[in-house]
């Protein structure tokens, strides 16, 4: 018996693990015989449940995948966290979710393994990522051409596993490979985090701000107004500062509700800024606002670009 609980928040990179773990759990096994699948919005958990339990017929062991479990509500999972507390040795279990409930990730811990397939976030440890990911595909890549690789998928880690199968066909895996090797297989420059953007603008490097704009609702998808919001949180926590003669750390987590660097970041954006840029900051985020809701003719990149333009060249 064994119990898997899958998560991860990039549903190709999540749907891959799955496939990944049903087929070591099949092994030399015949799939058809041994795996019953559950996904969609149509099914009910209990007949997951009810297939575990289930003794397999014409093999030794049975694999059950549920998919979205998250969708179900607590009265829903009570037939799987009664199952937990006592599953059959002979079914194999792979519970797939998106966000995972503290009673079904408490029930799996007591016997199971948790899974968190989610790439990391900060670009260091996402680029350790990607050159473990190109490693265990076996294409041979330059430590340069990994970290521009990195770099050019953003958030966008999803496609990694295509863009390296591309490659494995084209070029086998004789020789190390070049930035410019891989770049004709790469498509557009995927989405990125929210804080290289606002750290770009921070720094005053205009050119790498657009850059960033452009990654994040092209690459990213992410409307304009949602970038619109993600700049007025960013100055409302500088906003919060203003007048309070914060000199520490804790004093901008106290002020700003932020812990940590990004307490530690929000002072030192103030004070290079001071109190009139911030206040221009927040001006300039309404006007855009209007803009984009009709207010001016000009389409909503360009009322994007003259706004990030404009925020990176505040200074105190």
């Amino acid at each position: 018996m064994a119990v898997y609980l899958l998560t991860g928040n990039d549903e190709s990179i999540l749907r891959a693990a799955v496939q990944d773990l049903v087929t070591e759990l099949v092994g030399d096994g015949d799939r058809a015989l041994m795996v019953d699948e559950f996904d969609g919005e149509e099914y009910e958990l209990r007949l997951a449940v009810d297939a575990a339990q289930t003794p397999p017929f014409l093999t030794d062991r049975r694999v059950v995948v549920a998919r979205s479990i998250d969708r179900f509500d607590a009265a829903e999972l009570t037939p799987l966290l009664d199952y937990l507390a006592n599953p059959l040795d002979t079914s194999d279990l792979v519970l797939v979710v998106s966000k995972v409930a503290k009673a079904l990730s408490d029930a799996v811990k007591r016997g199971g393994t948790i899974v968190n397939t989610s790439p990391p976030a900060r670009p260091q440890e996402r680029q350790s990522w990607v050159a473990d990911r190109v490693s265990d595909a076996g294409v041979r890549m330059r430590p340069d051409a990994i970290a521009k690789l990195a770099a050019w998928l953003g958030e966008d880690v999803g496609r990694l596993d295509g863009v390296l199968a591309t490659l494995t066909s084209t070029y086998g895996t004789d020789r190390a490979l070049a930035f410019d090797d891989v770049e004709p297989f790469l498509g557009d420059a995927g989405g990125v985090p929210p804080w290289d953007f606002t750290d770009a603008i921070d720094a005053g490097d205009t050119t790498k701000a657009l850059t960033m704009l452009g990654r994040m609702m092209n690459g990213g998808g992410r409307h304009p107004l949602v970038v619109i919001a993600t700049l007025h949180k960013h100055y409302v926590d500088l906003a919060r500062l203003d007048g309070l003669g914060a000199r520490s750390e804790a004093d901008a987590s106290a002020a700003t509700g932020l812990k940590g660097y990004p307490a530690k970041k929000a002072l030192a954006n103030y004070n290079r800024l001071g109190g009139s840029s911030v206040k221009r900051a927040v001006e300039l985020l309404a006007q855009a606002d209007l803009d984009l809701r009709g207010d001016t003719d000009l389409d909503d990149e360009l009322i994007m670009e003259v706004l990030v333009a404009r925020l990176s060249k505040l200074r105190r």
